[in-house]
Order: C-alpha cells, then structure tokens, then sequence
C-alpha cells in the first residue's frame, strides 16, 4: 500500500499528545512549542516547556482545556479554534480506540497559518483489542517479534528484553518482581514470561521453548507462586521441553 500526501510548508512545529497517566489514573493531555523532537528530551532539559491538561473521565474534554492550551501555546484567531477541534477528536479517538498513548508530533503551523498534523504515533492496549476489530484486522504479523507472535498464539504474555536470563513466571506483578530482582543481584533478564493462572502442561512446554529459543540466554529463572497454578503441572511441562528441545544452558 502507497500512501501519498502534499509537501506541507512549515512555519512552526508544535506537539500534541495524551498517555494514561497511572498516578493521577487519568488521561493526560501534553502540549509544547517545542515540537519535532523527542518529548522526553523536552521533559529532562526545559520541563516548564509542557503544558498540560488533565480528562476528567466523567465529563470527558472539554472545550476550554483546548482553548486554554491553545492560548498558552501562543496560538490566534482561527488557529484557537482548529486547535480545539484537533484536541477534542484526538480524545474522541483516544477513548473509543483504547489507545495508551497517542502523539502528533510535530502538530505544524503552515505558512499559511493553519494547523495541520503532520505525524502521529499510537499505542493500542492490547487488552482491549478484542473489541476493536478494525483495527485488529490492521495487524502485521510480520512486525512483531517472532517469539512474542508465537507465544500470543498460546495465550502467553511474552516480552523479549536484551538480556541473558529467562525468566518464568506466573503472574504479572510477580513477573515484574523478579525481573527487578535479578536486576538487584546484578543480572539481566532475557525476557518477561507470564505463563497466566490457567496454565496447561502444552502452554508450559512452549514457554520453555520459547525462552530457549533466544540464543542469549545462559540460564532460567522458575519462579512460580503455587497458589495460582500447580507447580508439578509446571514440572511436568517443564521436564516436557527439556526432554523435546534438551537443554545446554
């Protein structure tokens, strides 16, 4: 697929973006004048630079958060009012498509002083894709890290990481612990395994294969909370992939 647009004449670059923030547990709109460069970098050197407004999830955006960032970013006239419709759809489309994050970046003013977006990244929740199948049938597989492909096809959370530890885990937050655990005692995991509470010998078995198969790993980590799962279940599936793929580590 080819995708054609006109060259856009540039007279300001500016960013807009939302992410769900986790401490306030609403979304959160960013805006800066400083638009075309990494946001983070923004943050780190001039963090007075980002402005902010704050979604109530009840009433949703409003209007006035679109005008009052607009004002604040040193937009006029028309430019206030295409501001407030290029805010309000984003958090339209923010909510309805389960996004994470959302960025337009750079949000430009062109020479002829309207506000056009140039370029924007979204991040969907992955949890969330089950009802939103448009989307869903945008999927590339070949896109994804093979290993963390085929592990989604066993309904396994797999993340790959740059390190030489696997880890196997049940449970989100215990995955999470210990990852920083290792981390603590100097070590680096390979890779985020959560193997989820209603794990069977088969999703076991291919779990292993698939930490295996990461050429970087030198050792795993089984750390399971037998609460949730039966541990001679793991051991079973365990000794499964050891005895199908053998072991060298």
């Amino acid at each position: 697929r080819i995708l054609v647009e006109t060259c856009t004449e540039i007279d300001q670059e500016l960013y807009l973006g939302a992410v769900v923030d986790r401490a306030s547990r609403r979304i959160i709109f960013m805006a800066s004048t400083e638009g075309g460069v990494e946001i983070e970098k923004v943050a780190e050197e001039t963090p007075e630079k980002i402005l902010k407004a704050i979604i109530d999830p009840v009433t949703g955006a409003q209007p006035y958060q679109g005008r009052d960032l607009a004002f604040k970013l040193g937009l006029k006239g028309v430019q206030i009012k295409q501001f407030v419709k290029i805010f309000l759809g984003l958090a339209k489309l923010f909510k309805e498509k389960d996004l994470e994050l959302l960025e337009v970046n750079p949000l430009v003013i062109t020479d002829e002083g309207n506000l056009h977006c140039l370029d924007a990244k979204v991040i969907i929740d992955g949890n969330a894709m089950y009802r939103q199948p448009a989307i869903k049938e945008m999927h590339d597989p070949s896109q994804e890290d093979a290993r963390e492909a085929h592990a989604a096809s066993f309904e396994l959370n797999y993340v790959a990481l740059d390190g030489n530890i696997g880890c196997m885990v049940n449970g989100a937050g215990l995955a999470m612990g210990t990852m920083d655990i290792v981390h603590l005692h100097g070590g680096s995991p390979a890779n985020f395994l959560d193997v989820g509470g209603g794990a069977t010998k088969e999703r076991v078995v291919e779990a292993f294969k698939i930490i295996l198969s990461d050429t970087n790993v030198k050792a795993v980590l089984i750390n399971i909370f037998g609460g949730i799962v039966r541990c001679d279940l793991i051991a079973d599936g365990v000794i499964g992939a050891v005895e199908e793929v053998g072991v060298k580590i």
